[in-house]
């Protein structure tokens, strides 16, 4: 980038970082049956089936670069700055220890000296957590052994292909958003389980592109220096993954956290539902389809909003000409599983207006509106939780591949305070990706099981 091409994004970027959060107008939360579908267990096996029985090439999209440190935080603030608390959340962790699947991986000698409370705690946590033992506080999330199946010990990447090969008989790929520095043993882990399951699947990776980064700001407004001269930049949020999105070419993209994956032998359900989502993606295509070459455009987008709940109900679809209503139907598409509200933290399924009015579905984070008055009452009444488990379509219905940054809201970005080496630093974060990154898509929610 040239000095002037730089000065030019600093400035932008001071001006979002130090102006007003965006925020979002809730008209409502979605609610059964009024913006979040409710099938039946028969309707579900149906479109099921269709999935099953379908052609379309099938890819899974996980982040999985985040780091496991978070897990471990109260064991890494026992070993800078013990106190009691932390020491009391460390002793516990202890007397549980053989409740983790890493507690396998740990010398003879040590498990013994935990059995028998004869462990130094110090040392011991500190053999978890650093390199030279077996370095969990620096691992990936994905690769802290993560479940115990008969013989093995599965981190979470071993456990998304073994579940994610079950889906159905057919070629199913994945594509893993990684920290490169860890990109061999990821690829070693996961070979190990290709190689026992002769599974049919190509396994690609990328990172998330240091070009997204974002300037990060003093408290006076200046870009802060690092010792060699160079500015400080902080990677830009799970949205800036969208740039990854958009080079996938699958019919079917199936969404999904590295850290949401159950038990193999628990697993069925969490597969059921995908195949749902897929069926369901793959119905609501088609009948857009026929819609898109209806000669009564507009009133047979009307019988198919009584039967997906697309849009609000509430809508003059006589506003829009048959023209408009083309380019709105070649839009991406995505099908979001919701499971009730119990109290879980993240973004909930939204009825949202923009600056005209249009009220359109959204995924919406609590970060997103002002934490009292009117807004946030109607953020409380939300009745769903959104766990991440998507099917969407990155081609429109005509099966051409969309360009996915010309249907985000590049607006809806977040304004985050940390720290740099105790000093309080401000940058930005992209539009989440399943917030604003995705806001112009054409967006149905469905109900799903909680224990997926």
């Amino acid at each position: 980038m040239s000095k002037t091409t730089i000065d030019s994004e600093i400035a932008k970027q001071r001006d979002k970082v130090f102006g007003m959060q965006p925020e979002i107008n809730l008209v409502a939360a979605c609610k059964t049956n009024d913006g979040v579908m409710l099938h039946s267990p028969f309707e579900r096996k149906k479109f099921e089936l269709r999935f099953l029985k379908s052609s379309d090439n099938i890819s899974f999209f996980i982040p999985a670069s985040g780091s496991g440190s978070r897990m471990f935080q109260f064991l890494f603030d026992f070993l800078e700055e013990p106190n009691e608390d932390n020491r009391s959340k460390t002793e516990r962790f202890l007397n549980t220890i053989e409740s983790f699947a890493f507690f396998d991986l740990l010398p003879f000698e040590m498990k013994e000296r935990v059995r028998e409370y004869e462990i130094n705690l110090i040392n011991f946590v500190s053999f978890l957590l650093k390199s030279n033992g077996l370095g969990l506080g620096e691992l990936p999330k994905g690769l802290i052994p993560f479940h115990r199946s008969r013989s093995f010990v599965l981190n979470a990447f071993q456990e998304q292909l073994l579940q994610g090969l079950r889906l159905k008989e057919s070629k199913i790929d994945f594509h893993f958003t990684i920290n490169n520095r860890f990109e061999e043993k990821i690829k070693n882990s996961l070979s190990n389980v290709v190689a026992l399951t002769a599974g049919n699947t190509s396994i690609t990776y990328s990172v998330q592109d240091p070009a997204t980064d974002s300037f990060a700001f003093d408290a006076d407004g200046e870009p802060v220096i690092l010792d060699n001269g160079s500015f400080l930049k902080r990677p830009s949020g799970h949205g800036a993954l969208l740039e990854n999105i958009n080079q996938q070419d699958a019919d079917i993209l199936f969404i999904k956290n590295i850290d949401n994956v159950q038990h193999e032998s628990k697993s069925n359900d969490s597969l059921e539902v995908f195949r749902y989502l897929g069926g369901l993606l793959q119905s609501l295509k088609e009948d857009l389809h026929k819609a898109f070459l209806n000669d009564n455009l507009i009133e047979a987008l009307q019988a198919i909003n009584i039967e997906y709940q697309l849009w609000d109900p509430k809508l003059n679809f006589s506003a829009f000409s048959e023209e408009e209503w083309k380019k709105i139907l070649l839009r991406p598409i995505r099908v979001c599983g919701m499971v009730k509200n119990e109290g879980q933290p993240g973004g909930g399924p939204f009825w949202v207006a923009d600056e005209a009015g249009l009220v359109s579905k959204q995924i919406v984070e609590k970060a997103q509106i002002k934490m009292s008055g009117e807004q946030y009452k109607l953020m409380v009444q939300s009745q769903y939780f959104n766990p991440v488990l998507m099917a969407v379509s990155v081609k429109n219905i005509l099966g051409e591949k969309l360009n996915l940054r010309d249907y985000a809201d590049h607006e809806k970005y977040f304004i985050v305070d940390k720290k740099y080496k105790g000093q309080p630093i401000k940058f930005m974060e992209k539009p989440g990706l399943w917030n604003g990154s995705m806001a112009n898509w054409l967006t149905l929610f469905v109900e799903v099981p909680s224990k997926t």
